[in-house]
Formats: structure tokens, sequence, C-alpha cells
């Protein structure tokens, strides 16, 4: 997933609006604000969704591998 991860890290920009499409409550100053760090992304899905970190992190971790990297 770390490899993965920094593939999506890299080209935050387009990703972010496939991170948009998956948390629609997620504002496009928060999706800027985050950047493409895995952690500030848990923490806003946590807030937003109001769900725990493991929660989260599974999110990430399933819309992660759907993407066609």
């Amino acid at each position: 997933m770390t490899m993965n991860w920094d593939s999506i890290l890299g080209k935050w920009k387009q990703y972010s609006g496939e991170a948009k499409k998956q948390w629609g409550q997620l504002t496009d100053d928060e999706l800027m604000e985050i950047n493409g760090n895995r952690e500030i992304l848990a923490g806003k899905i946590q807030e937003r969704y109001g769900i725990a970190k493991d929660e989260a992190n599974q999110q990430i971790d399933k819309w992660a591998s759907d993407l066609k990297i």
C-alpha cells in the first residue's frame, strides 16, 4: 500500500477529485489542506463522517486500491 500511496501523494491534485467523489462532505479547502497526507485525510474523514480512525483508514485503503494507478 505504501507504493500506492506514494503515487497518490505525488499526484494529489489529480486524485483529490476522486477523493471528493468518494467523500463528498470534504470541502475543496480541506482537500487542499490534506495535500496527499494520509493522516490528515483520515482525520478529516473522521470529523466529517463521525467514524472511528480504523474505519476511516479502511475506507482510505479500499479507495486507494480501487484507483487505477
